[in-house]
């Protein structure tokens, strides 16, 4: 089974599927490198050739860079330029005031030097805090390095469809912004989508399973309460209760599952395959500690869902609610529900 790839702008494509990198940031348990190198392996000779990351996945860049060196040994220089790395530079909440071109050149070499790149494919820029409204020079000085060669396109990550707009409108040809996007959290479709219509930009899906609560593990289960296992659980947990609470989420799952049940899959399959769907979705970006989960998520590009499959998803979708606000609205609250699980500080650790 092949991973079909989409070009996003001449000469630039993806895999429609993207392993991401999160969980292999120390945050979900240990990490054995040489493993994850013969796992990332794995994933791209099965044709997900896109990989994302951050600098402020701690490690993870690093990894990638072996990743990389071990492809190109073992596959050759032509399978090498398959690959895609998507990073991402992520200036400190606590530094924002002080952010300059020098601190964003830095940056980027440093993801370069990390991973073992003479050029980034695809940077994707984010800003904490709007009220320190200097992200358009930020932002800029990053635009700079791309007519240097150090940077092939510049993406953003969380930004709202105002600030894209206003990105984009400033002279920075915007490929993509990445954004939570899922089956329960379809804020997207308010703004976003129609405006990278409008712009020619493109949307890479985090959360299409929502941290692993769109799967059948869940299928079933009494409600979960606090603490959860992990920080990730317990920012989806808050999306679910903002989409209508566990009955409403049990009903989709159930619904989810007879989707899964016509074409012999399972429910995440199902769930990240809907987002595929969705007006200018590029990608979606599965979570992935190791390949236990390859086969599957192999399988999310090639799902076709019949009318009957929207259908039914759709009538369970019109009892809930979309969560408030544009994209990473709510997260940006810093004293709300969704902002206080938030880490801001981490190229401290990085």
């Amino acid at each position: 089974m092949s991973v079909p790839t989409l070009e996003l702008r001449p000469g630039y494509s993806t895999s429609r599927v993207i392993r991401g990198g999160w969980q292999l940031a120390g945050g979900h348990g240990p990490v054995d490198g040489a493993q994850q190198v013969e796992d990332m392996i794995a994933f791209a000779d099965a044709g997900i050739t896109s990989f994302d990351c951050a600098d402020i996945y701690t490690g993870v860049e690093e990894l990638i860079g072996a990743f990389r060196t071990a492809y190109g040994n073992l596959r050759g220089a032509e399978a090498l330029a398959r690959i895609k790395v998507h990073t991402k530079l992520v200036p400190d909440l606590a530094a924002l005031e002080v952010v300059d071109r020098a601190s964003i050149r830095r940056s980027v070499e440093t993801s370069l030097s990390r991973l073992r790149m003479d050029r980034l494919d695809l940077v994707q820029f984010h800003w904490w805090d709007y009220a320190v409204p200097r992200y358009l020079e930020a932002v800029g000085w990053l635009n700079e390095m791309r007519a240097e060669g150090k940077v092939d396109q510049i993406g953003g990550t969380n930004f709202d469809t105002a600030r894209t707009v206003e990105i984009i409108e400033s002279g920075v040809p915007l490929l993509s912004m990445q954004v939570q996007y899922s089956l329960i959290d379809t804020r997207a479709e308010r703004l976003l989508a129609q405006a990278a219509a409008e712009h020619g930009m493109w949307i890479f899906c985090y959360g299409t399973v929502a941290g692993g609560f769109l799967g059948d593990r869940w299928l079933g289960v009494a409600e979960p309460e606090h603490p959860l296992e992990n920080r990730s659980l317990t920012k989806y947990k808050l999306i679910i209760d903002d989409f209508g609470g566990w009955d409403l989420f049990q009903a989709l799952l159930r619904c989810l599952r007879g989707i899964a049940d016509r074409h012999d899959t399972d429910i995440a399959t199902v769930a990240s395959a809907a987002m595929l769907e969705r007006p200018r979705v590029a990608a979606v970006i599965v979570g992935a500690r190791n390949r236990s989960h390859l086969a599957q998520n192999l399988k999310v590009a090639g799902l076709a869902l019949t009318a009957q499959d929207r259908a039914e998803i759709a009538a369970v979708l019109a009892q809930g609610h979309v969560p408030e606000g544009d994209t990473y609205t709510l997260e940006r609250d810093r004293n709300g529900r969704h902002g206080q699980i938030i880490k801001y500080n981490l190229n401290k650790a990085s």
